[in-house]
């Protein structure tokens, strides 16, 4: 098994000196609170390297909403129509208006989304001050520590951009102490977040002795994907170029696709060599939180001990998203948007019980559609073939499909799981924020942009021809023969259509990276937010009227969400600016 658990269960025993506190100028007053540690105290090389451990926990959110964690399966997947909230309409309530583009600024999951991103942010910046101040550090570890530090404090501020487009920046030589509601928020921080992937891109070793670090190369990526979504296509060429000829997992593996599609997904298989950066997790620890907590609700309904989990039934599949898995004769995907049509849509089960008898989709499907998503009558891991509705807590309200990616095997159960709290659903599968199937897609759209069209096209190809490794292909029960009549190919003509080029470059993303997060932000980066997702409603608001119907996606405002009330509230509406439209 390829998982390097050091820097897991280092991080376990230094979170308690994430915290630091700051004395005030009156010295009988410096006095430390039980359990809290100085900032003296923290300036020697095991303190400067626990804070940053505290500052790697936070990209699990842990502590705070799930919908805090790394995944964005609400902010990225299920506002970008990959599926919609699943189980039912009294379940989890606050993520009803969002899924339905009517997000309030009194949304509490919201406010803890912004809360987290700013917990990270704060021990990022904690770090780097501890270090930079630090006499008892090397050159070469304080340039490595700050470089860290950096790398994570812009994958926050990254993320703070993508959901909320404005918001107030905060760095490390900023005083806590004076509150950072004197902070106002501006959108205009790109070059901040450009700067602190640029330092790690440049002081980061290629390679870590531990599993979990950021190193030079996932610095070198997240700058070209901060400037691909800024639309500096020639910049960000330049970098996803030396990435691909050059990058290196932190063991020292050229960066490469995995064989097998389903391997992305398999705690065994963690820290591969398509793993840029991804998160890492702990079980039997005492709290399940170290595990995926942010992901514990993402599971078939109502499985007992024949499916994982045995809750709750959240983020179901959409019926967009399935339909678009159809092929043609050819393998292609269908770019003109025909998949919905009541010819070509995917057969489902809805309405038809358990117990009844139903035959699966007999067309043309691309191969990844059953990695993606849990459908009646298909092998689930290697649990059992999908039941249908015994697995849904609702098919009216939320649909016939079950989520897949990212959930633990039967054969993983509590050595892969953390068994020890109110469900089985907490698994130790890394999420990968970066891989390398990502880099190729969005150096795909750059060349498209201002290079070779047709290395675009190598690009796809390469992750379509992984895809069609018949190896990798769910099989039947019986495991002798695909579960579905898999067909998927290449494309095989030169390209010269810019346009279509780049049509095909964005639905390979949506097929690839579908339910990881990424497709409500790509919709909005390139522009076509309003037409894509009111036309996702179109389609499952026929089915899920009780969900979606009177449904609207605003462009405008719904690109991004609300600035938490609460915060407003706190700062000053003369501080902090509330976004369009809220």
């Amino acid at each position: 098994m390829n998982k390097n658990i050091s820097l897991r269960k280092t991080l376990i025993a230094t979170l308690a000196v994430a915290s630091i506190t700051f004395s005030c100028k009156d010295s009988f007053l410096e006095v430390l609170p039980t359990g809290s540690l100085g900032e003296a105290q923290l300036t020697s090389k095991a303190g400067v390297e626990g804070t940053l451990l505290g500052a790697y926990s936070m990209m699990l959110g842990k502590n705070f909403s799930r919908l805090a964690g790394p995944n964005n399966w609400v902010f990225g997947s299920i506002l970008g129509g990959d599926a919609n909230k699943g189980t039912d309409p009294g379940d989890y309530t606050t993520i009803n208006p969002i899924q339905r583009y009517e997000s309030d600024a009194n949304n509490g999951d919201i406010a803890s989304t912004w809360l987290a991103k700013y917990e990270g942010i704060s021990r990022a910046n904690s770090t780097i001050r501890l270090a930079t101040k630090s006499t008892m550090l090397s050159d070469a570890d304080k340039k490595r520590i700050i470089g860290e530090a950096r790398f994570i404090r812009g994958h926050f501020y990254f993320e703070l951009k993508k959901i909320f487009n404005s918001a107030p920046y905060i760095d490390e030589t900023q005083d806590y102490g004076t509150g950072i509601e004197k902070i106002p928020n501006s959108p205009d921080f790109w070059g901040k977040i450009e700067a602190d992937f640029k330092f790690a891109y440049d002081n980061l070793p290629e390679t870590s002795d531990a599993a979990g670090r950021a190193n030079k190369w996932a610095g070198a990526s997240y700058l070209a994907k901060a400037y691909l979504y800024q639309k500096k296509f020639a910049e960000a060429k330049a970098i996803f170029d030396l990435v691909i000829a050059n990058g290196k997992t932190t063991n020292g593996k050229k960066y490469n696709l995995v064989p097998k599609y389903a391997q992305i997904y398999n705690a065994e298989n963690d820290n591969n060599e398509e793993s840029i950066f991804a998160t890492q997790t702990s079980m039997n620890t005492g709290n399940t939180n170290n595990a995926n907590g942010y992901d514990d609700l993402n599971y078939p309904y109502n499985t007992g001990s024949d499916g994982p989990g045995n809750c709750c039934g959240f983020f179901q599949p959409s019926f967009e998203l399935v339909n678009s898995f159809r092929t043609d004769a050819k393998g292609l995907p269908l770019l003109d948007n025909s998949y919905n049509d009541a010819s070509k849509a995917v057969k489902n089960d809805y309405g038809v019980a358990s117990a009844d008898a139903f035959t699966p989709d007999a067309g043309n499907l691309d191969p990844r559609l059953d990695h993606s998503v849990g459908r009646r009558g298909i092998q689930y891991l290697d649990w059992r073939d999908h039941p249908g509705a015994a697995w849904i807590r609702s098919q009216p309200y939320a649909g016939p499909y079950s989520p897949k990616k990212y959930v633990y095997y039967r054969s993983q159960e509590n050595t892969l799981t953390d068994g020890s709290s109110w469900t089985r659903g907490y698994s130790v599968m890394n999420y990968t924020i970066l891989r390398f199937a990502d880099v190729l897609l969005m150096a795909a759209e750059a060349e498209i942009e201002v290079g070779d069209v047709n290395k675009a096209r190598e690009y796809v190809n390469r992750v379509r021809t992984r895809a069609a490794n018949t190896d990798s292909w769910v099989k039947n029960k019986a495991g002798n023969a695909p579960a579905a009549k898999y067909v998927i190919g290449t494309y095989d003509t030169a390209w010269s259509d810019k346009e279509m080029a780049r049509t095909a470059v964005r639905f390979e993303r949506k097929l690839e990276l579908s339910g990881e997060g990424y497709r409500f932000f790509d919709l909005v980066r390139w522009g076509i937010a309003e037409k894509a997702l009111n036309a996702y409603l179109a389609v499952d608001g026929k089915v899920l009227s009780i969900k979606f119907g009177g449904a609207k996606f605003t462009a405008g405002k719904n690109e991004y969400q609300p600035i938490p009330q609460s915060q407003i509230d706190i700062q000053g509406k003369d501080i902090l600016k509330q976004n369009p439209g809220y």
